[in-house]
């Protein structure tokens, strides 16, 4: 099986070595903008060959692992030069807009759009990991749409790797994704600026910092280049869900100006109920 993994980075790469360790018989051949990512990829193991969109013609999968504005531009691209038989899969945070693009493509039904609901605050080659994907949540959008036998051979490989699969219309996968993820991304992001512009000293940071806000500020050490078109192809429903957020923390601000700590006490009791939701999940 001769897989193509367009980006090899954290998801890509972590891609890259699942399928490797699932299928013996898999050739794993890199492209990405970055010369010295696909040296490095090569070097770690990542890939076994570097390649260029010529070769896609011989894929019988390729991984879009790239951010969702280049993935706009590429995927087409992609399309156009695949065989009738290839796989083609997107990892990206946003379905609308690729959904949209990829609509009238004569290959339309080569193309499956997912999202695996997993990564790490890393990035590059060096953060793939093998198994990040078990046991996470990966959502598939208009699966109707593409050929049958191409959805065994993914659904396949996304077994092997131990993944849940879910299915969404694009449309809520936007929508529900801007609460769970693109607004955790952007609090982050927020917290760790604010403490940066309050704290001057870095190394009252570093020695003051403890589990709770290593844990809560984990998300700003992203990639800008990979989150930015994200809240922009995103944008409506993301507005939307940072209006409900600060809305949300000026009340609780009101509550404590207000000496309402009764008050202030409940919201955060009820606000619990997440360790159930999130149990649940587990």
């Amino acid at each position: 099986m001769n897989v193509y993994t367009i980006g090899v980075g954290l998801i890509g790469g972590s891609f890259a070595l699942d399928i490797q360790e699932h299928y013996s018989d898999a050739q794993i051949f890199g492209i990405d903008a970055n010369e010295s990512h696909l040296q490095e990829a090569k070097e770690l193991g990542v890939i076994h060959h570097t390649a260029s969109y010529e070769d896609l013609p011989n894929a019988d999968v390729v991984i879009a692992a790239i951010p969702v504005d280049a993935a706009m531009e590429v995927i087409p691209k992609v399309l156009d030069l695949c065989n009738d038989n290839t796989l083609v899969f997107d990892v990206g945070s946003t379905k609308s807009k690729i959904a949209q693009v990829v609509k009238n493509h004569p290959k339309r039904r080569n193309f499956l759009a997912t999202h695996p609901i997993a990564g790490t605050e890393f990035s590059g080659p060096k953060a793939a990991l093998k198994g990040l994907y078990r046991n996470k949540t990966n959502i598939i959008c208009e699966v109707e749409k593409t050929a049958f036998k191409l959805q065994e051979r993914a659904l396949e490989i996304f077994q092997k790797m131990g993944m849940r699969i879910r299915y969404m219309d694009v449309v809520s996968h936007d929508k529900h994704i801007a609460y769970v993820s693109h607004l955790s991304h952007i609090s982050s992001f927020m917290l760790g600026k604010t403490v940066i512009e309050k704290e001057k000293n870095e190394r009252d940071i570093f020695d003051m910092a403890g589990s709770g806000f290593e844990s809560t500020v984990r998300l700003a050490k992203s990639s800008p280049a990979m989150w930015t078109p994200i809240f922009e192809q995103n944008k409506e429903n993301v507005i939307e869900t940072l209006e409900e957020y600060i809305s949300n923390l000026e009340t609780f601000k009101r509550l404590m100006q207000d000496g309402k700590f009764n008050e202030v006490y409940e919201e955060m009791h009820n606000t619990n109920h997440i360790k159930n939701i999130l149990n649940g999940i587990q």
